[in-house]
Order: C-alpha cells, then structure tokens, then sequence
C-alpha cells in the first residue's frame, strides 16, 4: 500500500549503540526507523526521505521508503562479504605473497569497520577468524571450534560497504593502516602495501556500484620520506664474501655438511647476484658449467616462500615465474669461472634433488629460509669480528645480491647491463643502489678542480 501521508522526524543520537544515530519516520500509520554509525550518514538519508516527500512521491507502507528510493534499493553488502567476494576474485591469478598481502589488507581495515557486537572482539581474534574467512578452500567447512563465535560475530557485525562513504570512517580505516599488532607505528612501506591493497579492493567496490567513489581518495596521506636504498654498511667486499663462504664450510659437523651443502648456494647470491628465492629454484638444466671460462645460468624458476595457507601446492614454497616478468620468460645470467667452479664442485658432492634442483636441505626437500638464514649466523660469527657481527655487514643473505650488483656498477659495467642481469630495471637499480656506488668522489672533484684552473 502507498499513500503521501509521511512525517520525518529528527536524527537522535542513542550513546553506548554500536549504531548509535537513529532516523525515524512515519509512513501513513507505520512507524518506520533506521541506525547509522555516523550523523553524516543518517544525514544524508534523511535528506533523500524529504526530497522525495517534497517531490510528491508516494511512500510505501511495508518499506517505508518513496517509489524512486524502491526501485533502486538492493540487499545491503556487508563489509565481510565483500571482503570474501573480493578475495574469491583476485585470488587465482594473485601470487602467494600477494594473496597475503591483500588479506592483511582487509583484516586492518575490520578493526575500523565492526558493528554490534563484533566491536567486543580483539584484534587477535579478528585476524585469526578473518585469516580463516578469506580462504577460499575454507568456503563450505565449519569454523574451528576456537574461531567460531568470532567468526559467527563478523558475519552479523561488520557495517555495510556503502558507509565507507563516511570521510570519518575513511580517516579511522587510515589510522588503522598505520598500525603494527601492538599498537605502535609501522613501517612506512608496510602501510604503503596495506594501503595500495585496500585501494585496490575499494575500487572493486565501485565497480559493483557499492560506492560512487573510492573514499581513500579523500583522505589525504602524509608524504613521509622512505629511504629504499641499500645501505652500504651491509656491503661486503670480494674478501670478506670468499671468507664468509669458506666460514660456510665450518657450520655444522662435517659428516652432515650442513654447511658445506650451502658453500654454493651462497656463493650464486654474491657471484651471480641472484635472489634466494631465484637460487632455491635454480635446475641443474638451467647451468652451463664450461670445463674453462665464463658459465652460464638461464633462469626460469623461482621458489618464493610464504605460509602454507597462501599457496595453491599447500606447500610453504610455491613455484612460480621469474619476477616482473611473463610467465616461462627467461633471464641469462653469465656466470664468472669461480662460480662455475663452486657449482661443478658441488655438483659432484652433492649431486641434485629428484627434480633437478641444485640446492636442498638435508633431508632432500627444498632449501628453507630458516635453514639457510641459521647457517648464515652461524658463518658470521666464524668469519668476521665481534665488531663486524654486531654490525649491518652482510647481516642477510639477500645482502649478497646488494654487495654483488654493487661490485658491477663500481666496476664500471653499464646499469642497463647490470639491470638485465639482476632482474631489475635501471631506474630501480640506479635508486636503490646510490649510496653504495664508491670511488665516484675523487674522479669528481678531480674533473672540478680541472675546470678551475682553465
């Protein structure tokens, strides 16, 4: 039944509610009412009740609602369905390291977007039940026990995607971003990543009309200055890295070779400038190991490492292309004739996995990040100085990538060279590597000191 016999009543405000701004209306002799998490938003409501009440629209009695505002009115789409539905759409083509970057994304942005009774809940119990919700393979399977009552609180109370129109919600999410688990500031660059997923994920939702606009767009981001350059302290020189993998050789009991086993895997880091997760691929087919000169490697695969959870093998090491590039895409790196050297020797020692891959653990599965990081401690307390251990200097592996493809550009090979060979563009090469680029100095001020007393 519709009739125009309508009175809209002021917004009052309910303290203590989890929705505490309140509309009511009356339609011919139903009362009708509605909560919102914020004024703005009841506001806005209200005004497009009068609107219609003004334009002489009839209101029906069942919704309450004019015929223009009927016609478009659809099931609302709660924050945590959408954050499965997003997570549903990106997740086949998304790598493991994304799909956890994206699902850290949206539990962040929950801890600003609860309603009713899930506000009661910690954020331990948000991310655990969220972590569990977002998991696609988990769709049809019970909550754990442990999780249940959490993840039955998200499912009722979180507010709809269409409040995040609210610029103060916009600004809470924000905050929330900038946050690490015990409340103090992140680091730049993950509130960045939370960031850029969350943007993505906010333009899926204007995509499915859930929003006008992206309401990050209105909340402005203080620009703080991020220093991604590698830090030169962390540098080893071609002495200090041939000592740190004759250290290697020390680590652990010689009948395990636990750290003889890994001589060569370091040695691809610093020789070859390879990322770990590059070398932990590497197939004894991708290696043309000359009996003379220069080798070659011709990468394919990398190994990258995430939780189980995140890849499709439900194994810790997903197996995927080589970064920024297509998929089955190649990158030939030559390789020097001590390197070639290290990789015949180990070859010979150690032989390879069942499927061709150079390097494993002990047991003969893939090279872990724990395994290859505690050796590498444990070859930096034998070959540098107490000094030099409490000090950045090759304090990761992943730093003899940074002193390799620093050693080229001081040697003088050009950037773009250097950038072909270590995967990386030149722009990005010449960025992060600025501060460790030596001997430029004194070549300068020669030239100045020239030019002055021409």
């Amino acid at each position: 039944m519709q009739t125009h016999d309508v009175v809209i009543w002021s917004i009052r405000n309910r303290k203590g509610r989890a929705k505490p701004y309140q509309l009511r209306w009356k339609v011919g002799t139903e009362p009708k009412s509605k909560a919102f998490l914020t004024k703005a938003l009841a506001d806005s409501f209200r005004a497009d009740l009068l609107k219609a009440a003004k334009r002489g629209e009839p209101f029906d009695t069942l919704t309450g609602l004019p015929a223009s505002m009927t016609k478009t009115e659809k099931a609302a789409l709660s924050w945590y369905d959408f954050c499965r539905k997003y997570v549903r759409m990106r997740w086949k083509g998304a790598a493991a390291k994304t799909r956890e970057a994206i699902v850290d994304s949206l539990t962040v942005a929950t801890f600003a977007l609860l309603a009713d009774e899930a506000v009661g809940l910690s954020k331990k119990e948000i991310r655990a039940a969220m972590q569990w919700a977002l998991l696609p393979r988990q769709e049809h399977d019970a909550a754990p026990p442990h999780l249940g009552y959490a993840v039955r609180l998200l499912q009722k109370g979180t507010v709809n995607v269409s409040d995040l129109a609210d610029p103060i919600m916009a600004r809470n999410i924000c905050e929330e971003l900038t946050l690490t688990r015990d409340g103090k500031r992140a680091a730049a660059d993950t509130t960045a990543r939370r960031r850029r997923g969350l943007n993505t994920a906010l333009e899926y939702a204007v995509d499915l009309g859930e929003l006008a606009e992206n309401p990050l767009k209105r909340v402005k981001q203080k620009k703080v200055a991020r220093d991604n350059t590698v830090d030169r302290r962390c540098v080893v020189n071609p002495v200090q890295a041939r000592e740190l993998l004759v250290s290697l050789s020390y680590v652990g009991s010689w009948h395990r070779a636990r750290g003889r086993r890994l001589v060569a895997f370091f040695a691809t880091l610093y020789f070859a400038g390879l990322r770990p997760a590059e070398a932990i691929g590497l197939r004894e087919s991708d290696c043309h190991l000359p009996d003379d000169g220069w080798g070659l490697l011709t990468l394919e695969v990398t190994r990258p490492s995430s939780g189980k959870q995140w890849t499709d093998s439900g194994t810790v090491h997903d197996q995927r292309g080589l970064k920024q590039r297509e998929e089955r895409e190649v990158r030939p790196v030559p390789i020097p004739p001590e390197l070639v050297r290290i990789l015949r020797a180990h070859l010979r020692e150690f032989g390879t996995a069942p499927d061709g891959r150079l390097f494993r653990n002990e047991r003969g599965g893939v090279l872990g990040a724990s395994t290859y990081s505690r050796a590498w401690e444990e070859a930096r307390r034998f070959a540098l100085t107490p000094r030099q251990v409490a000090s950045p200097l090759a304090g990761k592996p992943y730093d003899l990538r940074h002193a390799a493809l620093s050693t080229w550009l001081n040697a003088g090979v050009d950037a773009t060279v250097v950038a072909e060979r270590a995967g990386n563009s030149v722009e990005v090469l010449l960025k992060r590597y600025a501060k460790c680029l030596d001997g430029r100095n004194d070549q300068i001020n020669r030239r100045i000191e020239a030019a002055l007393q021409t």
